[in-house]
C-alpha cells in the first residue's frame, strides 16, 4: 500500500471505530452496515476530490523484492570496500 491508501484506509478505521462507540453499537450486523457506509463515504470523498481511488493505486513493490536488491546492494557495497582496504 502507498501512503495515500494507507492514510485513507486508517481514517476510514477510525472514523468507523468513533461512529461505533458514538452509537454504542453491539450488534455484528449493525457494525458491518456501519462500516460500510463510512467506506462509501470516504470512497465518495476521494472520488469527489479527484483522487485516485485504492484500487487504481499503483502497486506497492513486493517486500522480497525489496530485500533481495537491498541484500545485493549491501553485498556489492561490503565487496567494494572489502577491496579497497585490501589495495592498501
Amino acid at each position: 500500500m502507498g501512503s495515500t491508501e494507507l492514510a485513507a484506509n486508517l481514517f476510514r478505521a477510525t472514523q468507523t471505530e468513533e461512529k461505533l462507540r458514538r452509537e454504542n453499537v453491539r450488534n455484528k450486523d449493525h457494525a458491518n452496515r456501519i462500516h460500510n457506509e463510512v467506506g462509501r463515504k470516504v470512497r465518495k470523498t476521494i472520488h469527489e476530490l479527484g483522487g485516485t481511488m485504492p484500487e487504481n493505486l499503483p502497486v506497492a513493490e513486493s517486500i522480497k523484492k525489496v530485500e533481495s536488491r537491498e541484500k545485493k546492494r549491501i553485498k556489492a557495497e561490503q565487496k567494494k570496500l572489502a577491496e579497497g582496504s585490501a589495495e592498501t
